[in-house]
């Protein structure tokens, strides 16, 4: 397995999309999450990441959003965290990808930034998630949807209390980038610098002209490489021409012929990373795959 350090600012890659979409199209019960399915129906979530890796991704993305205690306790399962963590993760390295990368999500527990008991608590979430999945074998740490800067914080210190392994982390931000209308992007991407992020990253589902906006000001705001997340709120397919315009101006990003059109505009804007996400399908995976094959970072 290459070390993915060593590709930081000299390739463009793309990370492979969730498989939520995927498992949900082929009539799989995504009540539990797809972390839960690793463990519950591993047929299922191999065909789907089959599909992500068969795309080209040099990233494999494995199904551990959901391996906080937190959030498995709201299926029962908190203290089976490291067996249904192994089974995510060991679906996504069966298939021997350029780079694996394990995603953590927010935990889901209040966080209030003026409480020790509360910034502990969460830190020490994220520090079960990485010991319940295990460096080993991983290339990345990906947290990712991170909730506040606060959150970022608790994220951030609870890996680096665990190991050294690279970690991207990424938050959503809104129409004017900023995380949940508060800390705009250029805040929250130092933070992350700061507190050894190895990669720092956005997700938008606005227009790209607006994205590479976003990606210009986060990338003059740290030095690490970018990830940029564009956000599919719905696949398009086979629709009239005008509805399918139409549906572009609210989903820019539902088609992969179209998405696959941002990516030169996005590298050039500062990004290093990229990835297709919401309701992504193997399509945009491919798509991005494809533009981005051969391109250098220009950072």
């Amino acid at each position: 397995m290459a070390d993915i350090q060593l590709r930081f600012h000299r390739d463009v890659l793309a990370l492979s999309s969730p498989i939520d979409a995927t498992l949900a199209s082929q009539g799989v019960d995504m009540s539990f999450g797809a972390t839960m399915e690793a463990a519950l129906d591993p047929e299922a979530v191999h065909d789907a990441l089959k599909l992500q890796q068969v795309a080209g991704a040099p990233c494999l993305v494995a199904p551990t959003e959901g391996i906080t205690r937190a959030r498995l306790a709201h299926h029962r399962a908190a203290d089976r965290d490291s067996e249904i963590a192994a089974a995510a993760k060991s679906a996504a390295a069966q298939f021997r990808p350029q780079h694996l990368i394990c995603e953590i999500g927010p935990t889901g527990l209040p966080l209030d930034p003026t409480s020790k008991a509360s910034l502990s608590a969460n830190r020490d979430q994220y520090a079960r998630a990485v010991e319940a999945i295990g460096p080993e074998g991983v290339d990345a740490f990906f947290l990712n949807g991170l909730a506040s800067a606060a959150d970022v914080r608790c994220a951030l210190m609870g890996v680096r209390k665990l190991c050294a392994t690279p970690v991207i982390a990424s938050v959503d931000v809104d129409s004017e980038g900023r995380l949940a209308g508060r800390e705009p992007i250029e805040e929250v991407v130092a933070i992350m610098q700061d507190l050894e992020a190895d990669v720092a990253g956005f997700c938008t589902g606005e227009a790209p002209d607006i994205a590479c906006a976003f990606a210009r000001r986060a990338a003059a705001a740290c030095d690490v490489p970018l990830l940029v997340q564009l956000d599919v709120k719905e696949a398009i397919r086979g629709r009239a021409p005008r509805a399918f315009e139409r549906t572009l101006e609210d989903n820019p990003y539902g088609d992969a012929a179209r998405l696959g059109e941002s990516v030169p505009a996005l590298v050039a804007a500062g990004a290093q990373f990229l990835r297709a996400t919401g309701n992504a399908m193997p399509a945009h995976t491919g798509v991005l795959a494809a533009a981005s094959a051969g391109l250098v970072p220009v950072r």
